[in-house]
């Protein structure tokens, strides 16, 4: 199985890491070529410097092959973007996308593009905590005169 990741930051390459691990091939697209390091000395898959708004950097990284895309740059315009050109003009069936906007990540899901809001999952997940706490009734301050 193909995939290609945009955006090669802690979450992008992190992605395209486990990908590679699980057998995947995987091709990266970032701006800027040292993020090729977060990736690793020992990285096999496809490295290609460019913006993944641009169709022909599309191409060149292999979008029309791909079984999958995850698009995780650090802008939720471009993310959404290149996740409606990846679904829409090459008709990947599997574009999974960051937004960090709650509120923006609900709207294009309900259009039917996959995303994921790590901004809610984390309200979630502190909300969880904060009510999974045992909290015990604060005495009463003794009176000052």
């Amino acid at each position: 199985m193909r995939a290609l990741v945009i955006g090669c930051g802690r979450v992008g390459s992190s992605v395209a890491k486990q990908l590679a691990r699980e057998g995947w091939e995987v091709s990266v697209v970032d701006e800027k070529e040292e993020a090729l390091n977060r990736l690793g000395t020992g990285w096999t898959g496809g490295f290609l410097v460019g913006h993944g708004m641009d169709i022909d950097v599309l191409r060149e990284a292999g979008i029309e092959e791909a079984d999958a895309v995850v698009v995780a740059t650090n802008g939720d315009n471009t993310n959404l973007v290149v996740g409606q050109v990846a679904q829409k003009r090459f008709d990947n069936q599997c574009v999974v996308v960051r937004v960090l906007d709650p509120a923006r990540a609900q709207f294009y899901r309900e259009l039917g593009l996959r995303t994921i809001s790590p901004t809610s999952t984390a309200i979630d997940a502190l909300l969880e905590a904060v009510r999974a706490c045992e909290v015990r009734p604060r005495e009463a301050a003794p009176a000052t005169t």
